[in-house]
């Protein structure tokens, strides 16, 4: 069965105090069209990420959301700066000094680690260093269950649109052998008119019962169907059997209903035949229809 394009999944992993989330989610798209939004220190996933999809997922335009989490702290590197520390300490003791008498100091020598805590620049937090391959190898994880779930999605909305397909396609069947059995009465009712035509026109002049054979064979061969109905039929097979294929055929079905318009057109065009003309109207509605469904088809 065919798979929609459009689809959703997401899975969660925790993996020493790192959370991480991964979203995949698509729309219909005529190609293959991947975005990433990442946490700004994990860019270097967007590659990997895109690598890991490719060939999964044909048509769409897919988005890739990755969250990472972690402890308020867990990743934060603390150092001291003692070279600034000590600085500090014998400035301030040098200028108890300088206050003083030379000798004594003015002020009592109170300097004590919670004043030097107060003190900018004594300390620096740095983030620690990601290991990539550990952070990839949680993401990965995470992302083979989100595509899981999210081509399980997509299969099941395809196996949907399939069905409906299928009933569409048998309503089209049917309207074209109606087609089939009224197309062969059209050349004897134009030879019934065109004698009933001339007959009044001529009144009781015999009528050249030959010359309107002529006419009526030269109309038929211009109104004849039989190749437009054959390839018709041909075109719904070929549907049908794209409908039973678990390869992407979104593009193969958009080119068969281009050729199925093209058909029911040209019936279209030579039908002389009123109820013919009503016929076609219906079929292009109902080839309207799955055109439309199948632009949701990857």
């Amino acid at each position: 069965m065919p798979k929609s394009m459009t689809g959703y999944g997401r899975a969660q992993r925790l993996s020493d105090g790192r959370e991480v989330l991964v979203e995949i989610r698509a729309v219909n798209h005529r190609y293959y069209e991947f975005s990433a939004r990442l946490p700004r220190t994990c860019m270097y996933l967007e590659e990997k990420l895109k690598s890991f999809l490719s060939g999964k997922i044909a048509r769409g335009k897919v988005e890739v959301s990755v969250t990472i989490t972690r402890p308020e702290g867990k990743d934060a590197l603390i150092t001291v700066n003692r070279s600034v520390a000590e600085g500090y300490v014998n400035a301030l003791r040098t200028l108890n000094r300088e206050m003083g008498d030379g000798e004594h100091a003015w002020l009592t020598d109170d300097v004590t680690l919670s004043s030097l805590l107060r003190l900018p620049d004594l300390f620096s937090v740095t983030k620690e260093q990601e290991d990539e391959d550990a952070v990839w190898a949680v993401v990965s994880d995470a992302a083979a269950e989100a595509l899981d779930s999210f081509v399980a999605m997509r299969t099941a909305e395809g196996s949907r649109l399939a069905a409906d397909l299928s009933a569409k396609l048998d309503g089209l069947e049917q309207m074209l052998g109606q087609v089939e059995a009224i197309e062969p009465s059209v050349a004897e009712s134009y030879r019934v008119r065109l004698y009933a035509k001339l007959k009044e026109l001529l009144g009781d002049t015999d009528i050249d019962e030959q010359r309107i054979l002529t006419e009526t064979a030269i109309f038929a061969e211009k109104t004849a169907i039989d190749e437009e109905t054959v390839r018709l039929h041909s075109h719904i097979a070929q549907f049908r059997e794209l409908l039973q294929s678990d390869e992407p055929v979104g593009r193969k079905l958009d080119f068969l209903v281009q050729e199925m318009n093209r058909e029911v057109n040209t019936t279209g065009s030579k039908a002389q035949e009123l109820r013919i003309t009503k016929l076609v109207v219906d079929m292009k509605s109902e080839i309207e229809k799955i055109r439309e469904q199948i632009q949701n088809i990857e």
